[in-house]
């Protein structure tokens, strides 16, 4: 997993087209009235072999969706169901963006173009598929800030003005809008697994199954686990190793999305959707980020929960195929690959390295105390305490034995870390709502790609490198 992605050729592969007859729906292109390019990622762009567009084309691709070369012809707004804060609903599938086009990067990884407010489809219901600029600018600040940390997340490609007004509720109306695209590590929810099994529809989800070890490959599971040469099995494995970790990505970053519902869980393991974020101001597991979670059922301490109840609504699907005891076992792996994953993590952004899981929880539970009793949040903690320095008694006791990794950056020497609270995200918002200034919202991406340079690549599990690409 590197720092910074590598440019590579541009390299189609619109492998979704074999199941496209049933996984989705090919929809129209909305006609927006303008398209202001307010946002592209260039490092990202060369990544996928696009760096070289020019705006005029980049525009006819990312806002008039022309087909890219030899890729999909047409958009395909894709089918799922989900349970939406743990109530079933059948009713869903894209209701504002559409898959618009796939492609390989430079270690081969299948990548989605996925869009956000790019228009009505059959799945929009009530809404207008539209989305605010305010939205869109808060996408590009969470993607930035979670790649940063080490998140395994989607990428804000293009973020275009579209000159619509738009009414919503929860914000100040009308209000200016724009259409998003994402680069994504696949768009295959556990929701769509759901609504295969909730449709009977058994042959197409041991087809779903076959696609996405194919063109989503990872580690096998381990020898003894019971039927590990079952394709199924093998998913299941998968999935509950990859939301194991993001789940300890999201703490360690002191993040909470907000919306963790299961037509949200990409199978890739990769986060994405972002809505109603926050980041910790101050250590508290009962923090949430949607004003409409009133039971805290997604607040920040209980998202690895959340997780593995996610997980286990994929083995429900996924029972149709294989017994259920193989899918159990896979589930009962999800807290002590959690725990592996949290402390590793953990050891990584306070920079010095990890003896292994029961050493490093003994460093985690030391942390959260100093954060629960000194009223810190988890940016001002790693960035206070980066390779044991002014460690308290406690904590320099946890950190006793270990190495120090490279902490030479002159960003660990500045006055205060990098953060992402509430105040400054509306502060950002408000010089582009206001006066039309986007050298705020461009700052601080560059701050927050510095911090990501000094904190270097995040460890991934010693079995799952081959599922992360050029980040």
């Amino acid at each position: 997993m590197r720092a910074e992605p590598q440019p590579a050729p541009y390299r189609p592969d619109p492998q979704i087209r074999e199941i496209a007859g049933w996984i989705g729906d090919p929809v129209p292109v909305a006609p927006f009235p303008e398209a202001r390019l307010r946002f592209r990622n260039q490092r990202w762009a060369q990544a996928v072999g696009l760096g070289q567009l020019g705006d005029d084309a980049w525009i006819s691709h990312f806002a008039r969706f022309e087909p890219l070369p030899d890729n999909l012809p047409e958009p395909l707004a894709l089918r799922y169901h989900g349970h939406q804060f743990r109530v079933y609903n059948p009713e869903i599938g894209d209701g504002r963006g559409f898959l618009y086009a796939q492609l390989r990067d430079g270690d081969g990884r299948l990548l989605d173009f996925g869009t956000k407010g790019s228009g009505q489809t059959p799945y929009s219901r009530r809404g207008d598929g539209r989305l605010t600029l305010k939205g869109a600018v808060r996408e590009i600040l969470a993607t930035e800030m979670l790649e940063a940390l080490g998140v395994y997340t989607s990428k804000t490609f293009s973020v275009i003005e579209t000159g619509e007004s738009l009414w919503r509720n929860d914000e100040p109306s009308p209000t200016r809008s724009a259409v998003l695209v994402r680069l994504s590590h696949g768009h295959i929810r556990i929701g769509t697994f759901q609504r295969l099994y909730a449709l009977d529809e058994k042959d197409h989800l041991a087809e779903l199954t076959d696609y996405c070890l194919r063109h989503y490959p990872g580690p096998p599971p381990p020898e003894d686990a019971p039927g590990r040469d079952e394709p199924p099995v093998i998913l299941m494995h998968q999935v509950v190793e990859r939301l194991a970790d993001l789940a300890a990505s999201y703490m360690v970053a002191g993040f909470v999305h907000g919306v963790l519902n299961t037509d949200n869980m990409n199978i890739s393991g990769e986060s994405f959707d972002y809505g109603p974020w926050r980041w910790l101001p101050q250590w508290d597991p009962s923090f949430t980020a949607a004003y409409f979670d009133e039971s805290g059922l997604y607040a920040y301490g209980r998202q690895p929960e959340t997780l593995l109840w996610n997980c286990a609504q994929l083995a429900n699907a996924l029972h149709v195929l294989t017994e259920v005891p193989n899918l159990v076992a896979a589930l009962d792996r999800f807290r002590p690959l959690y725990e592996a994953a949290l402390g590793r993590r953990f050891a990584w952004r306070l920079g010095v390295t990890s003896p292994g899981p029961e050493r490093d929880m003994d460093l985690v539970r030391a942390a959260e105390a100093i954060m629960r009793e000194g009223g810190l949040g988890p940016d001002a903690f790693f960035f206070s305490f980066r390779g044991g320095r002014n460690a308290p008694p406690e904590l320099a006791q946890a950190l006793a034995g270990r190495d120090l990794l490279d902490s030479s950056a002159s960003y660990w020497s500045g006055p205060t870390p990098e953060a992402m609270l509430i105040d400054e995200v509306e502060e950002i918002w408000a010089a582009i709502a206001e006066d039309d200034d986007w050298s705020k919202l461009h700052g601080k991406v560059a701050r927050i790609r510095a911090m990501g340079q000094a904190l270097g690549p995040a460890p991934l599990p010693p079995v799952a490198s081959e599922r992360h690409g050029p980040e």
